[in-house]
């Protein structure tokens, strides 16, 4: 009943702005839980596949097993296949390029990526690009892409949500040009998820994938539609989980319940349900593309350490939105005498949250050391385009605004 009252409190601080219409679209199967590998063959061949690119990463995939269990599944399926590793955090178009030539040649019909959002990001790169006669960097430069070839996945890492996202995020690597593309037809056919699979993941992998899955989440919160009572209690519940059960799973790493949590709410925080009568800003991951794409960071780090800025930047047009996350998800208490106050405290919260999980709150704990004017310059200039675009949506962030927020946090 006491948080029933905060809600309603916090309601009569918004300007009313009707909620947005939506369409709600989720084709991705989910195969959850212990054993859920072991419905892979039958998996590939409901969607179609009949020969198979095995698209993954560094060798640990390979040193854990699962890949040899892969192969032996296909195999004993009947299903022909051929492998390309190699793919590096921030998946790079070199890469893209080298799969879709291998695809092209061995008559690949479907794309199994065994790993995490990289992985699948890279795999639905190629599936662009094998039926198309031009560059496939073209569909990051505002082409549309007109055919994928179909994807599945056995995800081994939390974060991203690539397994049930429209979106795809690529590096070209000759200028470190970090962008996406979003087309409902890279989304995964389907989507085997075993908990188990990340209990070896290392503390640093689990603490920055949930500082991405809860940005993914944030990131359609923080919006101009405040409407939407259903969406923002689903938004606030996936965010109180992540965080309490990543602070678990930081001490136990095979807790199984908490692991299930994060994995599962990776992928409804990015399949566009919390954006459901809202809208996405995504403005803190344009920022954080450009951090990644120069410096190889790690992008939930990166995503951690430009969050704050943002949110100082914005938060004084915006109070009540973040009155509403600092009482609702960050559990502060609402001083309704300084709103501002409250929201600030909100914002230091999700700060200390990152410390606790060894997260960097500004760039300089990103990267070691300090970040350099012409530095900055750079991710002005990359991240604008040249000074031709604009992000965000709750507040629109200009070339100017850009460069004071990557100041501030620097």
């Amino acid at each position: 009943m006491a948080f029933t009252r905060i809600v309603v409190s916090l309601r009569k601080l918004f300007i009313p702005i009707n909620m947005k219409d939506f369409n709600f679209y989720a084709p991705t199967e989910v195969a959850f839980g212990r054993q859920a590998e072991e419905q892979l063959p039958t998996l590939i061949k409901k969607y179609g596949g009949t020969r198979v690119l095995v698209h993954y990463g560094g060798g640990s995939a390979r040193r854990s097993g699962l890949l040899d269990k892969v192969f032996g599944m296909l195999t004993e399926a009947g299903l022909p296949y051929v492998e390309l590793g190699g793919v590096v955090p921030n998946p790079l178009l070199s890469k893209v390029r080298e799969g879709i030539e291998l695809c092209r040649r061995e008559g690949v019909d479907f794309i199994l990526a065994v790993g995490g959002g990289s992985v699948i990001d890279s795999s639905k790169a190629i599936g662009y690009g094998v039926g198309y006669d031009g560059d496939v960097w073209d569909f990051w430069c505002g082409k549309k892409p007109q055919s994928c070839l179909p994807i599945g996945t056995v995800l081994t890492i939390p974060a991203a949500g690539s397994e049930m996202s429209d979106s795809c995020v690529i590096t070209r690597d000759e200028d470190l040009n970090k962008r996406g593309v979003n087309s409902d037809l890279c989304r995964c056919r389907f989507a085997i998820m075993n908990p188990e699979r990340t209990f070896t993941l290392p503390p640093y992998q689990t603490a920055a994938g949930a500082t991405d899955i809860m940005m993914h989440t944030m990131e359609r919160y923080f919006c101009r539609f405040n409407d939407m009572t259903l969406t923002d209690s689903i938004s606030e519940a996936l965010l109180r989980t992540v965080k309490d059960s990543a602070l678990v799973v930081m001490k136990n790493p095979e807790d199984y319940r908490n692991r299930a949590q994060i994995m599962w709410a990776g992928s409804l925080s990015h399949n566009n349900l919390t954006e459901c009568g809202g809208e996405k800003d995504f403005a803190t991951h344009r920022l954080e593309h450009e951090l990644s794409a120069l410096f190889g960071v790690t992008h939930g780090a990166g995503l951690a350490a430009i969050w704050g800025s943002w949110a100082r930047y914005v938060m004084p047009k915006h109070v009540s939105r973040f009155v509403q996350f600092a009482v609702n998800v960050m559990g502060v208490t609402n001083d309704f005498s300084d709103p501002e106050g409250t929201a600030l405290k909100g914002i230091e919260a999700i700060e200390q949250f990152y410390r606790q999980i060894g997260m960097p709150t500004n760039i300089h704990e990103l990267l070691g050391r300090d970040i350099t004017d012409d530095e900055i310059d750079v991710m002005v200039r990359k991240c604008s385009r040249d000074n031709t675009v604009v992000l965000g949506s709750i507040e629109k962030i200009a070339t100017d605004d850009m460069r004071k927020i990557y100041e501030m946090a620097r």
